[in-house]
Order: C-alpha cells, then sequence, then structure tokens
C-alpha cells in the first residue's frame, strides 16, 4: 500500500524527512507549517495516512475494506496535491497509505525523522474525554519533536516571537536549545515565561509585595542560568523573560498568544510508565492557538536542528 517519489540527488537520501499526518479531518494547517520547516531545512516532506479498517459489524456493514482505502487514497492524494503545490519544486514530496491505528503508524513513520507534525482540533470536554489527541499519543511515544498545528492558524504578520514555556529551569536545557534554534531559523526574537508556586507568606516577617518580588526575583534568575547555560551569550542577553506567580499553564497560553511557535517540554517518553506527555502538555495541547513543539525531554540524533 505504500507509494513514494525519489527524493533529488541534492538532497541526501540519508536526510531525516518532515512526516506530516494526514487524516480525514483538516490538513491545512499542517501542510502549510511543514512545508515552510522543510524548504528552510532544506529536507523532504513525507506525508503519511492511516486508514483504521474495523472489524466487520452491523454499524459499518455497507464499508468495505476496499470502500476504506480507496478513500483514504483519495484523502491523500488531496493532501499530496496542496503539498507539491506548497513546496514548489524546492523540496520532494513523498507519501505512504497504511492500514492501522493512527498512532501506531505514525510512531513508526516517525522514529527517524526530523520532525513530526499533526493537525488538531480543539475538541469539547466530552469529546477529549472519548476522543484523546492523536497528537498526544504519538507525542508519548516517540523521542523526536512532535508539532501540533490548531486547526485554521496561520502565521501572524507582525514580529515573529518563539516562546519557550519553562517549568522546571535547571530541567529545561532541551526546551531552550529547541526553542532557541526555532528563533534563530525564523529569525524571531525569543520568549521564555515561567511560573512559580506561591511560597508560605508570613505576614510578620515581610510584607506581600516584598516577598513576591524576591521569588520572582529568584525565579528570572534561576532562567537566565539556564539560558547562560546554552554557552550562547547573545541568547541570554537578548531573551525576553517572564516569570509569574501561580499556574503555568495560564502563564504559557497568555504570553502564546500571538506566537509563531510555542516549545514546551514533555515527560520522557522511554521509561515505562505514567503520563508520557505530562498534564501540562496536554493541557497546553488543547488550548494553544499557535503551534505547539513539544521538545524531546532528551538529545535525539534525528532532534530538529536548523
Amino acid at each position: 500500500m505504500t507509494e513514494s517519489t525519489a527524493i533529488p540527488a541534492s538532497i541526501p537520501a540519508s536526510t531525516p524527512v518532515i512526516v506530516v499526518g494526514v487524516g480525514p479531518e483538516e490538513v491545512e494547517s499542517a501542510l502549510d507549517f511543514a512545508a515552510e520547516e522543510a524548504i528552510r531545512a532544506r529536507c523532504g516532506l513525507h506525508l503519511v495516512h492511516a486508514v483504521h479498517v474495523s472489524p466487520p459489524g452491523p454499524e459499518n456493514a455497507l464499508l468495505t475494506a476496499v470502500d476504506v482505502e480507496k478513500w483514504g487514497r483519495e484523502v491523500l492524494d488531496l493532501a499530496v496535491k496542496r503539498a507539491e503545490d506548497l513546496v514548489d519544486g524546492a523540496v520532494p514530496v513523498t507519501h505512504e497509505l497504511h492500514r492501522g491505528a493512527p498512532v501506531h503508524v505514525l510512531v513508526e513513520a516517525g522514529r527517524s525523522a526530523r520532525m513530526v507534525v499533526l493537525e488538531h482540533r480543539h475538541l469539547s470536554r466530552l469529546s477529549r474525554i472519548v476522543n484523546r489527541t492523536v497528537a498526544g499519543g504519538v507525542a508519548a511515544r516517540l523521542p523526536v519533536p512532535v508539532v501540533a498545528v490548531p486547526s485554521g492558524w496561520t502565521p501572524t504578520d507582525g514580529p515573529k516571537v518563539v516562546v519557550a514555556g519553562v517549568d522546571v529551569p535547571e530541567r529545561s536545557d532541551e526546551v531552550l536549545r529547541t526553542a532557541v534554534a526555532e528563533a534563530h531559523a525564523r529569525g524571531a526574537s525569543l520568549k521564555v515565561v515561567h511560573a512559580w508556586s506561591w511560597p508560605a507568606y508570613d505576614a510578620e516577617a515581610t510584607s506581600y509585595n516584598d516577598e513576591r518580588q524576591r521569588w520572582s526575583d529568584r525565579s528570572r534568575a534561576e532562567v537566565r542560568a539556564a539560558l547562560d547555560r546554552l554557552g550562547d551569550e547573545s541568547v541570554a542577553m537578548e531573551a525576553d523573560v517572564e516569570v509569574h506567580p501561580g499556574r503555568v499553564i495560564e502563564a504559557i497560553l497568555g504570553a502564546s498568544e500571538g506566537a509563531d511557535l510555542l516549545v514546551i517540554g514533555r515527560h520522557d517518553p522511554l521509561v515505562p510508565v505514567g503520563s508520557h506527555i505530562g498534564p501540562v502538555a496536554r493541557a497546553v495541547l488543547r488550548e494553544a492557538a499557535c503551534p505547539v513543539l513539544l521538545a524531546n525531554p532528551r538529545p535525539h540524533r534525528a532532534v530538529y536542528h536548523p
């Protein structure tokens, strides 16, 4: 069931491609984002569509496996045509169609990818209960960057901004390193956002404002120290660092309004149990209005380095 096109000699066959997940819903925003990334990185664009053929039953008696595969191929063909129009011959576009669950198929296709790009819809609370996002499932199992692009998203016309959401500064090296690379590639400014939890307050020891300022200064210094560890002096000096008391989710979402890209971390996908992307990443994926890049918790050979 796999079809592909040859990679031009100008781009080595071993160059990791950007994988785009194609589904039955909208995919235009994901393709727009991925095509721009592929052209910038001079790598191939590889579209993957999984058609999930359910076992025969009363509810799908009129829909055969052949029908599902034919419909899936038509959906993929339309996506390939749009991708080819977007890159206009600058980079190769390849594609494949598989039977299987979308998460499993995309994980297998994306293991050595440069990046995996998916489109997601903003779902109601009830829909989220019964329909976990494919982006979350893929990100939980892949050690490469995964980008979720909201349906309907378009780039802003103003100054380009990449936002990095930092939870624990001393454990955020990969998030910051990825965000810096993305900002450099786009010619964008970098904004680092960190939220700190309000400590126990002793009214007799100091004033509310003094205590708040002390914790803000401490948090900002921790973020600056994390930036210093990257070894790029200009980044440490030019980055806009915002620190807020309260919940990290609200701080990140607020700062990302109008951003070109939001970079956040996820739990280590190599641990055997537990939530692999974490509650903050899940919440941000649901609500963010801009593309969200889920950075690797640890370096990977195929990590995106523009």
